[in-house]
């Protein structure tokens, strides 16, 4: 059972932090590397996510992550394909003979993991299961640090990382590219969808001034930087945020009242 359960608060806060993820200019030439070279064995993680019925994309970032996309070992740790495997999990998979087909050996990974059993793939439902996966130990323990696991290379990490599961440093930086990181690349790409989500589909902009929204905060940060426009970031698309985005666009926000849907 996960140490941390996915509230509707700890929804809200990864999709924020996916909304507003900045990969640093320093490394987009490398995420643009891993993503090309994601891509080109997406038939494989396909083959694995069809048995399991999860996407691609978070076999990708599992096989990433935790093997360093490496097709010669066990997803379960890193052990040779050649054998079963030796350390911890040991004596997986448990069927078949070796040399495994890694497609084979990483089907039998996940589901000890029980992803096949996991139905939200929504943004949310996917960082939560692959935070998970990383380590809660940030989250419990360092909140002020967003876990490197998720978010190196991006604008949500500097520094501060385990060395051992017990061992923190404050001045260690990670090394990997952060699976989050990875995803949204993908995303920006148009490569990738989430699914499984239980939000209803809508406009992403509306006015609610009770409403936090990713998408109203990224908004808000795009109409201060006209000259002229000052909002407060606060992801609540109330009176002001609506003046704002009528003073540039020439309309409020669908379903503010003052809006007459006369430029609709």
């Amino acid at each position: 059972m996960s140490r941390v359960a996915l509230t509707g608060a700890l929804q809200s806060d990864y999709e924020r932090l996916f909304a507003t993820c900045d990969i640093r200019s320093e490394h987009l030439a490398e995420v643009d590397g891993l993503i090309e070279a994601l891509l080109a064995d997406r038939p494989r993680y396909h083959a694995v996510a069809g048995r399991l019925k999860m996407p691609w994309f978070a076999v990708a970032a599992l096989h990433y992550a935790d093997t360093d996309r490496n097709f010669d070992v066990h997803l379960h740790n890193g052990d040779p394909l050649t054998e079963r495997t030796r350390h911890l999990p040991d004596g997986r998979p448990l069927t078949g003979e070796p040399p495994f087909r890694w497609e084979d050996s990483a089907v039998d990974a996940l589901q000890l993991r029980h992803l096949d059993q996991w139905a939200d793939w929504s943004v949310a439902g996917t960082l939560f299961v692959l935070e998970g996966h990383g380590g809660w130990g940030y989250r419990l323990h360092h909140p002020e640090v967003l876990s490197p696991y998720l978010w190196n290379y991006s604008t949500h990490y500097s520094q501060g990382k385990y060395v051992t599961d017990d061992t923190w440093q404050e001045t260690t930086i990670a090394q990997p590219c952060g699976v989050a990181v990875l995803l949204r690349r993908l995303a920006e790409q148009g490569v990738i969808e989430f699914s499984g989500g239980t939000r209803p589909m809508g406009p992403l902009l509306h006015f609610s001034a009770s409403e936090l929204s990713p998408a109203v905060e990224a908004l808000q940060r795009f109409l201060n930087t006209w000259p002229g426009l000052f909002v407060r970031v606060d992801g609540l698309a109330g009176r002001k945020t609506s003046e704002a985005f009528h003073k540039l666009c020439g309309r409020y926000l669908l379903n503010d009242p003052r809006d007459s849907g006369e430029h609709s």
